[in-house]
């Protein structure tokens, strides 16, 4: 804030008085510019200390209130009339005009040169001038630790909070990207509205407004393609600091679009392995977790997806749908993606259905700790497998999931125990069975074999076991004995399963 004109009046060592327009005394005075001509507005911008001798400001009330009004008309910030050139005392035109028209008017005595005066205002400014690029700088810092913590989201988070308002990052096809603050659909609204514009259409930015706010609209581009908009809604004008804050925010929004494609490539090898790394709970750096956007021991939900298609294509598409909306982690392994996000974001996990070409199927965990997502990866394999064709929860299996998930190497050889006497195709044959509530003929069309063939392993199942697989009892203790074999096997997918050296026939 520069200062004003009742500030003036309490400088020491200027003595100067506030005589009139005392009302209007809290107005900035952004410069203090010495005139003698009867009419000094065509040299004013607004917002001008005048200070002047007296000269020429009339010799009668009616000359000495019009000059005044010239000056309240132009924006001058306040009036300084010196007292010991000219003029022995303001004159009465001049206080009368001051005080309706709402212009201060200092009384400057002889001692006071309108040097001092003039220097007062200038260090006044530039200090004014300081502060806001301290502000500016200080919100660049903001801006850039939210974005190394939270990506474009996180951008969008902090200029936000520092505007007191509501921006949005649009995608070239209208998709919102990441979005903060109270008026969100309002603020689409108007920028949907502005894509018909004259500015628009030429590829510009533009400002405008609805009703009771103001709105600015900035192209999001590092190299020529434009890759989005960002939208400011704020609810009086930008200062000077906070439109380079959204200048910032555009600049640091526009690189993370345009990443080079080595940075992107580098940036998620090193994803992959941070991922990998905490699936074989191995240490991983805080420094790294931090980089991705996790604290250490935070909480995150672990989702594994099937069915992706070609592994190259798949991570490009999620990787491109999760980095617009905040911090993940994410690693191939097999045939599966393994995705980690905030334990708070689980939905984001169910808005990948909508921006991929064929929804994904598989599970996804209860909130683990970063440094248990090999846990939360048993979950949310378990959820899939319970639950084929669909994404589905963990927190949805009930006692399934209960007695599984988590369960140690040791725990689970003891459960899988029951299918020690079978081989790998006899325990396929009993899963199937099972699967199939105990129907042969759709058990065997499953496994495309002949009826009579999977009668006859099923009574080589029931010789070996030495058991009744048709009981309730032993249903569930040969399904769980499966999912437990399944999960040591995903444990150690270079060890064979745990089974005996049995015949199939």
């Amino acid at each position: 804030m520069a200062i004003t004109a009742r500030e003036l009046a309490q400088v020491e060592g200027l003595g100067l008085s506030l005589i009139a327009g005392a009302t209007a005394a809290e107005r900035d005075i952004t410069w203090a510019h010495a005139i003698e001509l009867p009419d000094p507005t065509p040299y004013l911008s607004g917002g001008e200390l005048v200070m002047t001798t007296g000269i020429n400001i009339g010799t009668d009330e009616r000359a000495q209130f019009d000059y005044v009004a010239r000056l309240a008309a132009a924006g001058t910030a306040a009036l300084a009339v010196d007292t010991g050139t000219t003029l022995a005392e303001v004159p009465a035109g001049v206080l009368a005009a001051g005080d309706r028209l709402g212009l201060p008017v200092l009384e400057v005595p002889p001692s006071t040169p309108f040097i001092a005066i003039t220097r007062t205002v200038i260090d006044a400014v530039k200090a004014d001038e300081l502060r806001a690029v301290q502000r500016v700088v200080d919100g660049q810092e903001v801006l850039a630790r939210a974005t190394l913590r939270g990506g474009i989201p996180g951008v969008v988070e902090a200029l936000a909070e520092k505007l007191a308002g509501t921006v949005l990052v649009v995608g070239t096809e209208g998709t919102v990207l990441a979005a903060a603050g109270s008026e969100q659909d309002r603020l689409f609204a108007v920028v949907v509205d502005g894509a018909h514009s004259p500015a628009a259409r030429r590829g510009g930015a533009y400002v405008t407004g609805d009703a009771d706010g103001y709105v600015t609209v900035q192209n999001l581009r590092a190299a020529q393609p434009l890759r989005g908009q960002l939208a400011v809604r704020t609810a009086a004008p930008m200062s000077n600091s906070e439109r380079l804050l959204v200048a910032h925010a555009v600049s640091l929004i526009s690189i993370a679009l345009e990443k080079p494609a080595g940075v992107a490539e580098a940036e998620q090898r090193l994803r992959t392995a941070a991922t990998r790394a905490l699936l074989r709970s191995s240490v991983v750096d805080d420094g790294v977790l931090r980089y991705f956007g996790f604290e250490p021991h935070a909480a995150v939900v672990v989702a594994v997806l099937h069915d992706v298609g070609p592994m190259l294509a798949a991570e490009q598409d999620l990787g491109r749908l999760l980095a617009t909306a905040g911090p993940y982690l994410m690693a191939p392994v097999g045939d599966e993606v393994v995705i980690v996000v905030p334990g708070s974001e689980r939905r984001r996990i169910d808005g990948l259905a909508s921006g991929l070409a064929q929804p994904p199927t598989g599970g996804v965990s209860d909130a683990v700790s970063v440094d248990e997502i090999a846990v939360g990866m048993e979950q949310a394999r378990i959820a899939g497998q319970a639950h084929p064709g669909r994404m589905a929860a963990f927190a949805d299996l009930g006692t399934f999931g209960v007695l599984l998930g988590g369960r140690s190497a040791a725990e689970l050889t003891v459960l899988a125990a029951p299918l020690t006497p079978l081989d790998t195709e006899l325990v396929g044959t009993l899963e199937a069975y099972l699967r199939r509530n105990g129907h042969l003929e759709a058990a065997a069309t499953d496994l495309r074999i002949h009826r009579h063939t999977m009668r006859h392993r099923m009574r080589r199942i029931g010789a070996l076991l030495a058991d009744d697989v048709d009981a309730v009892d032993t249903r569930v203790r040969l399904w769980l004995a499966i999912r437990a074999r399944q999960l040591l096997s995903e444990r150690q997918p270079s060890a064979p399963p745990p089974s005996g050296g049995g015949l199939s026939r």
